[in-house]
């Protein structure tokens, strides 16, 4: 199915840069500091602890402290990139509490119509009856767009939940997130990163449910009748699946794959009474090293990690007291308004060519306006450049790959 929904590098470019929004291109650093400054840095941020893993290919990670919320360490935490299917977590975050688990629900045709093709799917068929509860299972243990949407239409539809989504977002302070699409799938413009991933990991691990089913390894899925099907979780941390161990203390939470996102995963253990949770996303190659990765930063959270400082914070909820994000530190908004103006430019300086107290203002204004068409020329070749490092990657991937799971192009 993979070659009916493929896009081509250049369709992918063009489709990002008309639907990006210019926040979405805009530097973490240039617009808030979610979390601490040093979280909108670039590059690998730890202090008070060394031992980090040395074979991390991700374009970027963070590990945090579930309880306190400290961040031990991160690699450009709120670097923007497409999310897959971990954007259910804030899809279960907005949702989850609207249904009690027992409701039943029998499936229209119109509720599963508007699946987009080349979905993962746990196989949901109209003129079935479901309990919530399952359709929750098939959202977390097989990251079923169909169940998405049946829960999407449940709550008044596609656009609506959209709605909430993004604004549930914000509550949580998740600021990098862009939301498209309830279910993950790829859609120009929608992205996130791993810190706002973490927050939602850790807002959803709060909830009983929540927890219950990102930790579910099994269960059974109606078939029609009396006819059940087993289904097994795609977090192949839990499972041991694709040749990986599980890993020791390992509570959830939600991986993600799409052809042209790559792999993403969220992972959260428990040891010795403390909780980590671990975002990685886009590793360079291979299927399973999302998780390998993961696995790795956990270790050393479990370990060397113990020591570390922290470099930042998950931030709280709005709703939930917690104190809203600060613009960016004048002087760093100064220094990027400078060096987006800074053209290099060898020619007559314009203050020459304009005298007066009317030449003044005709300057300040000019000048302003290139500065403006300056810092989006640079936004959207930097998000031009990002999109086509996507889509080389995922081309890669598709090649070396080949047909490593089934179930086309958004696979798990």
């Amino acid at each position: 199915m993979r070659e009916c929904s493929r896009l081509s590098r250049r369709a992918v470019l063009g489709l990002t840069a008309a639907a990006l929004p210019l926040s979405a291109t805009t530097p973490a650093s240039a617009a808030t500091v979610i979390g601490g400054e040093q979280l909108a840095r670039t590059g690998v941020q730890v202090r008070g602890a060394s031992g980090l893993p040395g074979k991390l290919t991700a374009r970027s990670w963070l590990i945090a402290d579930c309880e306190s919320g400290e961040v031990l360490a991160s690699f450009n935490a709120h670097r923007r990139l497409p999310p897959a299917s971990t954007l259910k977590m804030l899809f279960a975050d907005t949702l989850l509490k609207k249904f009690d688990r027992t409701e039943r629900y029998t499936v229209k045709d119109s509720d599963v119509a508007d699946v987009p093709l080349g979905s993962s799917l746990v196989g949901i068929k109209p003129g079935l009856t479901y309990t919530v509860e399952q359709l929750w299972q098939g959202v977390f243990l097989r990251s079923g767009n169909d169940a998405v949407h049946v829960l999407a239409h449940m709550n008044g539809g596609i656009a609506g939940t959209v709605a909430e989504m993004q604004a549930k977002a914000e509550d949580l302070q998740a600021l990098d997130t862009h939301v498209v699409s309830p279910d993950g799938f790829d859609h120009p413009g929608q992205i996130s990163s791993a810190y706002d991933l973490t927050l939602f990991a850790r807002h959803g691990l709060k909830d009983a449910d929540f927890r219950g089913y990102c930790g579910t390894r099994t269960a059974n899925f109606p078939a029609g009748g009396k006819k059940t099907f087993q289904i097994q979780n795609t977090d192949r941390l839990l499972t041991g699946a694709w040749g990986l161990r599980t890993y020791d203390g390992l509570i959830g939470v939600k991986n993600g794959y799409t052809s042209h996102a790559g792999n993403t995963f969220t992972g959260a253990a428990t040891r010795g009474g403390r909780t980590l949770l671990v975002t990685v996303m886009h590793p360079a190659t291979g299927s399973n090293a999302v998780y390998e990765q993961t696995a790795a930063l956990l270790d050393w959270g479990f370990g060397h990690g113990r020591s570390a400082q922290a470099v930042g914070t998950l931030v709280d909820p709005l709703s939930e007291g917690g104190a809203k994000a600060s613009p960016a530190p004048a002087k760093t908004a100064a220094q990027a308004a400078a060096g987006a103006a800074d053209s290099g430019s060898g020619g007559p300086s314009t203050g020459r060519l304009v005298e007066g107290a009317g030449g003044t203002t005709l300057l300040l204004a000019a000048a302003g306006a290139l500065v403006v068409r300056r810092r989006r020329r640079a936004a959207a070749a930097a998000a031009m450049a990002e999109t086509a490092a996507m889509a080389d990657a995922a081309e890669e991937a598709e090649t070396s790959e080949g047909s490593a799971e089934p179930g086309g192009r958004h696979r798990r």
